[in-house]
Order: structure tokens, then sequence, then C-alpha cells
């Protein structure tokens, strides 16, 4: 399968990449900077510029392009958050359907999105018929996975990608907690209660192969290990694997000191089910967060 992929160079999009050529698959890595090699083409997302001759060689799309929103939130940086996301997919969206005009173009578009299209739900399990939450990344989550629309009346397959939380040491949840862990002075998030929709790095990118390949599946799709647990369990596991005590847990002010807006976000609870995946028979090689976690710490 010949594939288009961008955000290529994220913690997430370079293991996809590193997976789907190490497995036969073809990469069409969309870049901003001049291309370094046959295997990359320039777009420039600000400007809404993609070539659809780009696309119209490929069997498949993949966008994983999006700023960061693990770090402070000023009013811009919001701004940001929401205009890397939905200004890239609308840009993807009118090639794809100029491709798909033109010579029929990519079959299956796989567009990120986040659980935080669910808002705070408590102690409430949901799963991809529960409706969208309340606040800013439910917003943006609404937004980002409407800019697809195009390409879905234009008869694309598209797949929303609602990612949890990724365990991998480079990036994602674990890397800003591994050295106060490492410390010993690691500790809960608020009250601890909070759940986490976490997925262990080989099953999120087992669930995208698994969503190119079925050409059945569409729409929203939880990509989150099928055992959410709350921080405070979190907490207890990886401070257990670290052989570390966990005993200073980090109150919500100081998060909202240290975060701004991401703060409040970070201590949401979100219990959040792969509904999709379990009905469509996916097998979660970790799916428990103790293994995923196993995983996490011995492997880059």
């Amino acid at each position: 399968m010949r594939i288009a992929i961008a955000g290529s160079s994220g913690f997430l999009g370079t293991r996809l990449v590193d997976d789907l050529t190490g497995t036969g698959h073809e990469v069409v890595r969309l870049v901003r900077h001049p291309p370094r090699g046959p295997s990359e083409v320039q777009w420039d997302p600000r400007a809404g510029a993609l070539d659809p001759a780009v696309l119209s060689t490929v069997d498949a799309v993949v966008n994983l392009a999006g700023a960061n929103v693990g770090r402070y939130w000023t009013p811009a940086y919001q701004r940001k958050i929401r205009d890397s996301r939905v200004e890239t997919t609308a840009t993807i969206a009118r090639a794809v359907v100029a491709a798909r005009s033109a010579t029929g173009g990519p079959a299956t578009w796989l567009n990120s999105s986040a659980v935080g299209f669910y808002g705070d739900t408590g102690d409430r399990a949901v799963d991809e018929d529960s409706p969208a939450g309340d606040g800013f990344l439910a917003d943006v989550a609404l937004a980002w996975e409407a800019a697809t629309v195009p390409a879905e009346d234009a008869g694309v397959r598209v797949g929303h990608l609602r990612t949890g939380l990724p365990l991998v040491r480079e990036g994602g949840l674990l890397k800003p907690l591994l050295i106060p862990f490492r410390l010993g002075v690691g500790g809960r998030l608020g009250n601890g209660r909070q759940y986490l929709p976490w997925i262990g790095l080989p099953d999120w990118i087992a669930a995208v192969r698994f969503l190119l390949d079925r050409a059945d599946l569409a729409g929203p799709v939880n990509l989150t290990g099928p055992e959410p647990v709350t921080n405070a369990e979190f907490t207890r596991v990886l401070a257990d694997l670290l052989h570390r005590p966990a005993l200073l847990p980090v109150p919500r002010l100081a998060l909202r000191a240290v975060l701004g807006g991401f703060g409040n976000e970070s201590v949401a609870s979100q219990r959040v089910l792969p509904g999709v995946l379990a009905k469509a028979g996916f097998a979660f090689g970790y799916p428990d967060v103790r293994a995923a976690l196993e995983w996490a710490l011995t492997h880059r």
C-alpha cells in the first residue's frame, strides 16, 4: 500500500513510518521543509497548499499533524492548537477531493482526533456512541473531525483516530513524568481519582494498521486500552516498576499555575473505552496498564 503521512516527524508519526516501511508499505511523507529525498513531498498547510497530484498516487492518507497540547496555554497558543489541526485537515480534504475528481485518489483517510472529544466523563464510561463533551479540547475535536466532511462526501472512507495517551518514554504523558519519578518525588495528579485513557504504543500502531486494512470501518474510533485506570492506580504501577516511592501528589492549583488552561485538562477524568476496535475483533497485545508501561520503560 502507498500511504501519505502528515505529521510524520512526531513521536507517533516517526514510529508509524518505521513500522509501515518495515512491513513493506511505501510511505510518502508530507513535510514543510524542502524535500530531502524521494519519499518526501513539501506542502504548506498554513497557506492551504497541497498539490492534489501527490494524493492521486496514494491508496491512503494518515494525518497526525497538530501542535503539542502539553504545554502552557495562552489564548494565542490555544489558537495555534486549533488551527494546526483544523486548517491542516481542511487542506488535506481539499486535495483529497480534487484528487478524487481527477484520477480517483485515496480510498481511505485516517485523521487524528483525540479523546478530548468527550470532555470530562468522571466515573462514566464512554465509547464512540457517546456525545461530545464540554471544554476547549472537545470544541477543537468537533471542528477537527468536521473538517473531513468534504472528503467523506466525495466517497472517501474516513476514520477519526480518537487517540488517548500512548505510552512511550520519548513523548506523550510518560516523558515528563519519568524525571520526578526516578528522583523519588513523583506522585498522583490532583486527587488521583480521574481516569486516564492510556494505550500501549505497539497497540496504537497495530490499531492504525488494522484500520488501514478494514474497509468496513469508518467514523470515530477510540485508540485507547481496554482497561482505563485512575491516575492513582497509574501512579502506583509506574512507581512500582521504577522501584521508587510515589508520595508527593501534585495539587490542582500547582498544575494550573504551571500549565495554564492545560492544567485543568490534565486532571480531567476520561474513562474512554475502545468500543469499535473491540467489536471488530482487534486483539490488544498490551491489554493492561502494567504490561503497557513495562514495554514503554524497556523499549525506544
